[in-house]
């Protein structure tokens, strides 16, 4: 049976966001809709229910990166789910990474929209240059593996990764263990009822690589 969409109201009731901050979010979605029509930002059929797949789905993330997180890496941006949310929600300082030059524009314009400070990297994230976040972010990138590889540059002793998957996140989670040693929590996802998220902490390389 498919889940009866939410509205803003019950995101609010969710998260417990206040008015003001609803309001930003509803922006960021009114130009969603908007721009969706000329370029692919999120999948078609996600629209519909476009509170929970994306506004929840991004908000559900801020407690696991927790308050002391100040500056995160959104990696692979998008139309800014979950890093434009998470700004939006009071992260301080977020950068947005994103290759497409379109989808910067409309990342440029729901920042303004939604009154949410945030940096804008156009750019391949392969070509940026190593920098060290609190919490680094990706949704729907890549499998963990290489997701670990692309955010390794960001990642200091503290940082903290957190990572929506679907249902072969276990499966991916081995995999990378193979390379990697770090401690892993599986947090139940709230808007995808065969997703989790990975929250990643003490993250570094195995040697012999």
């Amino acid at each position: 049976m498919t889940a009866t969409p939410l509205s803003p109201a019950d995101v609010q009731r969710q998260t417990g966001v206040g008015d003001d901050t609803l309001e930003r979010l509803a922006a960021v979605v009114a130009l969603l809709g908007k721009w969706q029509r000329r370029i692919n930002l999120v999948g078609a059929g996600t629209l519909a229910d476009v509170w929970r797949r994306h506004v929840l789905d991004s908000a559900q993330l801020l407690p696991l990166i927790g308050p002391g997180a100040r500056r995160l890496v959104d990696l692979g941006s998008g139309a800014g789910f979950p890093g434009l949310v998470l700004a939006v929600l009071g992260v301080p300082e977020v950068h947005l990474v994103e290759s497409d030059g379109r989808k910067c524009a409309f990342l440029a314009e729901a920042a303004r929209a939604a009154g949410a400070r945030v940096t804008i990297r156009h750019a391949r994230i392969e070509s940026l240059p190593p920098e060290a976040f609190d919490a680094v972010t990706a949704r729907a990138l890549a499998p963990l593996p290489d997701l670990l590889d692309m955010a390794e540059k960001f990642i200091a002793p503290h940082t903290i990764c957190v990572f929506p998957k679907g249902r072969d996140a276990r499966r991916e989670l081995t995999e990378s263990q193979k390379n990697w040693m770090m401690t892993a929590t599986e947090i139940p996802s709230r808007t995808d009822s065969e997703g989790m998220i990975l929250k990643l902490e003490g993250i570094l390389r195995r040697h012999g690589r």
